[in-house]
């Protein structure tokens, strides 16, 4: 078996190990962004690592640096006519001493909750349970507005002091959408909220009895429908609140964003409790069917 790092050159190879993963789901999208998704060259903060065997692809893996001490892996793909021959562990090897090379402490991964067969091969990699996650949707709304008593700024102070002390913070790890890739997490800094205030969007939600909820908008992106048809979506890295009203009021704000930003359609990460679902639903967002796990490895202690 050889590791090596994947070009654009490997791309039908890439189709071909990836075109029976997923069928039952639309296939896999891998194929769909390789282009747009491969690092360009080497120093650019991610690598890609791709596995032979015989001279055939039997397996890939990304790994991106997320911010100084942060790594993320992903798009674990195994082929059907090598698994259980080593190759993820010997990816996991390649990409964990790539990110301890680039100054990572800590690595992490995101597992679709239906994807049970990965999670038995996460854990056997060394990874720990971390927190989980569901997308809800709120539909834009130019003329949404908050609750009585309830009011939403734009000001990143008061944002990232709510995020501070909320329960949202606690039970996502402090992790909430990188802006630095798609569906990828990482811990929130100060310097992000106000980052965010300048070049996208974040909301501060002030109640009767002071802050009471936070969220920002971590980019917009276009996605073709089944149907053929262009979709814009907004994405919002995290959503967090005290209680309903406060969750309506958020979910206001965020109607009335993604009208601005020109979205169709919207996703917020929220925390996957029972009380945050819960208040989601009752506050009128609608919520995916599943939600999201998040792993983590203490990659200093692998080396």
């Amino acid at each position: 078996m050889n590791v090596r790092r994947a070009t654009a050159d490997d791309y039908e190879a890439v189709v071909e190990l990836t075109s029976d993963i997923w069928a039952d789901r639309g296939g896999d999208y891998i194929p769909d962004v390789y282009h747009e998704w491969l690092e360009d060259e080497p120093g650019e903060g991610k690598k890609t690592f791709l596995a032979e065997i015989d001279g055939g692809a039997a397996g890939i893996v990304q790994g991106v640096m997320l911010s100084s001490d942060e790594a993320w892996f992903q798009s674990m793909r195994v082929s059907s006519d090598h698994r259980r021959e080593g190759v993820s562990q010997r990816l996991n090897e390649a990409s964990f001493a790539w990110a301890r090379e680039q100054g990572a402490t800590v690595g992490r991964v995101m597992i679709f909750s239906w994807n049970t067969a990965s999670f038995a091969a996460a854990r056997a990699a060394g990874f720990e349970p971390l927190t989980e996650f569901r997308f809800a949707h709120v539909e834009p709304d130019s003329d949404a507005t908050p609750p009585e008593g309830h009011s939403v700024s734009s000001d990143p102070t008061a944002a990232w002091r709510y995020w501070t002390h909320s329960d949202a913070r606690e039970q996502l790890r402090g992790l909430g959408l990188a802006p630095e890739e798609s569906w990828a997490m990482r811990e929130l800094t100060r310097a992000d909220f106000e980052t965010f205030a300048d070049e996208t969007a974040v909301f501060a939600v002030e109640g009767t009895a002071g802050l009471a909820g936070t969220a920002y908008r971590t980019r917009t992106y276009d996605r073709t429908t089944d149907g053929g048809e262009e979709e814009t979506w907004a994405e919002y890295g995290v959503g967090a609140w005290d209680d309903v009203d406060a969750a309506r009021a958020l979910f206001a704000a965020i109607a009335r964003d993604a009208v601005t930003a020109g979205a169709d359609r919207t996703r917020v990460v929220i925390p996957e409790t029972a009380a945050f679902v819960t208040d989601a639903a009752y506050a009128g967002a609608e919520l995916a069917d599943e939600p999201d796990f998040v792993l983590e490895i203490d990659l200093s202690a692998t080396a």
